[in-house]
């Protein structure tokens, strides 16, 4: 089973890596297909509760591939980890088959609390460089994080969500409106209510203070005009 899953990561890559030009060059050189092949054997460990063992194979890879998968990960098929520096996955986070990884992704939790806090991913999600997914909530199948984004919340199926925090940006391909793009929590709609009373306050500010400019240009007019008498 172990070499069945290694197999389908390296054609993944040979799929979807357009550098990639052999099984062979994928296998012995690609760090993120080493990062996945010492995690399959890690995971073996950790699922017959051989903890220890599990977690210093995990770190034994760490130290090789710059890429740090928790034991306790649970990882699909055909999983694409490109270029994979400061990759890192955490205990209970799942991801499933044909996913992409870019470098410096990080699927973490929040808190400290025991028990489910990592994200799970779907089938066919890319996840892209730099971008972080934290929390215990699901990202559906086909979905794309942006570079650099943050995710805090789940995501549709099909969906794309970029920024900080990262909101969906597109669904099914078509891009969103911006009012369906801002799907925001009870404190940010108070913040922006708030926000909203400050730019009313300067507009009425704003006129008040033409008002007065335009009444002082009048009386001086009025005044010219009487030196002129």
């Amino acid at each position: 089973m172990i070499l069945k899953d290694i197999w389908m990561d390296v054609k993944a890559v040979q799929e979807r890596d357009p550098a990639a030009r052999s099984a062979l060059e994928v296998l012995l050189l690609y760090q993120g297909v080493h990062a996945l092949i010492w995690h399959r054997i890690a995971h073996w460990f950790y699922v017959h509760r051989f903890f220890f063992i599990a977690r210093l194979i995990s770190q034994i890879a760490r130290f090789f591939t710059l890429i740090e998968i928790h034991p306790g990960a649970k990882l699909g098929h055909g999983i694409l980890i490109d270029h994979g520096c400061g990759v890192v996955i955490g205990e209970t986070t799942v991801v499933g088959d044909n996913c992409t990884i870019y470098q410096g992704v990080t699927l973490g939790g929040v808190g400290t609390a025991k028990g489910k806090r990592h994200p799970t991913l779907g089938n066919n999600v890319t996840v892209g460089a730099g971008a972080k997914i934290l929390g215990s909530f699901e990202v559906g199948d086909n979905c794309a994080v942006a570079a650099n984004a943050v995710l805090l919340r789940p995501l549709e199926e099909n969906t794309t969500a970029a920024g900080i925090p990262a909101r969906p940006v597109k669904k099914d391909g078509v891009s969103l409106p911006k009012k369906q793009k801002m799907i925001i929590g009870e404190d940010d709609q108070k913040i922006l209510e708030e926000i909203d009373g400050l730019r009313r306050e300067l507009r009425e500010l704003k006129r008040q203070l033409a008002a007065q400019k335009a009444g002082r240009r009048d009386g001086e007019t009025a005044d010219a005009g009487r030196r002129e008498d």
